[in-house]
């Protein structure tokens, strides 16, 4: 509240012991507001500066109280973190739950689709052959053959042998109109039953895509919580340190230390990535150089092909994902982690760990996080109703982010095993429609082996 407004409500003549009431009022309200507008904002913790580590040195009790809070912190940040990541981790799996549904939804009501198709086929077959015994029936006379008989004119063992014929005919036409009947009626069948089935998909895909957004939300708050937690944590304990080793360590000791330590981390990352895009290079001018040298086409079969390099492809804008053989192909299988009998919705790739993975074609990059069993996952909308997929990632493995467009043969992830997995290896999926399809028969269709 401004001077000009109280004034304006002051008397002109007051008492100089309530002038003293009012300045001691105006003082509390000016008070108060001011702790209203400076309250600081909510975080997730209030770090203790060096300052406060230096000066809480020279007093046990204000040490001892600044180790307990620095100690509370460190924890509060392991937490909050191990909370986050537990938080993807569950709604993680809610998503490929949710993703499973809709995938043998879409695959059901394709295979109805599929048998409706083809019993329409077989009953238009049936009522072209029907019409074709009509025809051969109106040829030989139909009716015209009793009249034969009963006036003469012919044979009449030549009669008998023609009525007996058209009596197969008609018994025939009628076996296959009644058939192309039963097989008209199980096609419509079918269709409404796909029909029924695509509105159930429509609410399972929309389901899924609405987990697969709360789990992206998720892994980007555990994301956040682990950066929290590792871009504090250091000092925190440098901290800590100070306060109970009886060394007086200084911020300046301790920037210096982490100027040190992070020059030192920046040099190994880069080694890294220098690694990776030189194997990234060299794999795909090999894949380039086989190309080039007309070798064999690609196999529909599991193992042709097994040792061809990541990026390696035939010009049609898809590459092969990741190096290595196939150690577990598509379809219904006992899972080697969990002993349970299940389908398995793409091929294992027995890649290095931390060997590269890309894209294995142009598209946008539609999630990025934990997915149930497949541990860290990627996926990317490719357009058309074809997606691909790739997981167990290593851990910090990731190379794109959501809504990143990419390339055939960008760098995606890392390979790990992370999930159910008993080793590095990449699984690999290709969605087609909504539901999963074979990558080998896929990938060979479009000049790409395994």
């Amino acid at each position: 509240m401004s001077r000009s407004v109280v004034s304006a409500h002051r008397p002109r003549s007051a008492s100089p012991g309530r002038r003293r009431l009012l300045a001691t009022a105006l003082a509390i309200v000016g008070l108060v507001g001011s702790l209203v507008l400076d309250a600081p904002v909510a975080q997730a913790a209030s770090y203790p500066s060096w300052d406060d580590v230096v000066a809480a040195r020279g007093k046990e009790s204000a040490k001892q109280s600044q180790i307990v809070e620095i100690r509370g912190i460190i924890a509060g940040l392991a937490a909050e973190a191990d909370a986050a990541r537990a938080e993807a981790e569950r709604l993680g799996e809610a998503f490929q739950e949710a993703q499973r549904d809709a995938l043998r939804a879409a695959e059901k009501e394709q295979a109805l689709r599929d048998d409706a198709e083809e019993h329409a086929e077989i009953a238009e077959a049936s009522a072209a052959q029907a019409g074709r015994f009509a025809a051969q029936m109106a040829r030989s006379g139909g009716a015209d053959v009793t009249t034969s008989v009963i006036t003469g004119g012919e044979d009449s063992r030549d009669l008998l042998y023609d009525l007996g014929a058209l009596s197969k005919l008609s018994e025939q036409a009628e076996r296959v109109e009644t058939a192309a009947t039963t097989d008209a009626s199980v096609a419509r069948s079918l269709t409404a039953q796909a029909d029924r089935a695509a509105l159930k998909l429509a609410d399972l895909a929309q389901a899924a895509q609405d987990r697969m957004g709360e789990a992206q939300a998720a892994s980007d708050r555990a994301q956040a919580a682990t950066d929290e937690q590792e871009g504090n944590k250091s000092r925190l304990e440098a901290q800590l340190t100070s306060l109970t080793s009886g060394r007086a360590t200084t911020e300046a000791q301790f920037e210096k230390g982490e100027r040190i330590r992070k020059a030192e981390e920046e040099r190994k990352r880069k080694a890294l990535e220098a690694e990776i895009a030189r194997q990234l290079r060299a794999q795909q001018a090999a894949a380039a150089a086989n190309q080039g040298g007309g070798g064999s086409a690609p196999s529909a079969g599991g193992g042709g092909g097994g040792g061809a390099p990541v990026g390696s492809g035939s010009g049609s804008g898809w590459v092969r994902p990741a190096g290595g053989w196939i150690t577990s192909g598509y379809g219904v299988r006992v899972n080697p982690y969990t002993g349970a009998v299940a389908m398995h919705d793409g091929l294992d790739l027995g890649s290095a760990c931390s060997s590269p993975i890309v894209a294995a074609s142009a598209g946008t990059v539609e999630y990025v996080g934990r997915y149930g069993g497949y541990g860290n996952y990627v996926r990317i909308d490719h357009g058309g109703g074809v997606k691909t997929a790739y997981g167990h990632i290593v851990d910090g493995g990731f190379r794109v982010s959501p809504g990143q467009q990419v390339g055939a043969g960008t760098l995606v992830a890392l390979v790990g095993s992370t999930g159910n997995s008993t080793g590095c290896h990449l699984h690999f999926e290709t969605h087609v429609g909504g539901g999963t399809v074979n990558p080998v028969g896929f990938m060979a269709a479009r000049g790409v082996g395994f």
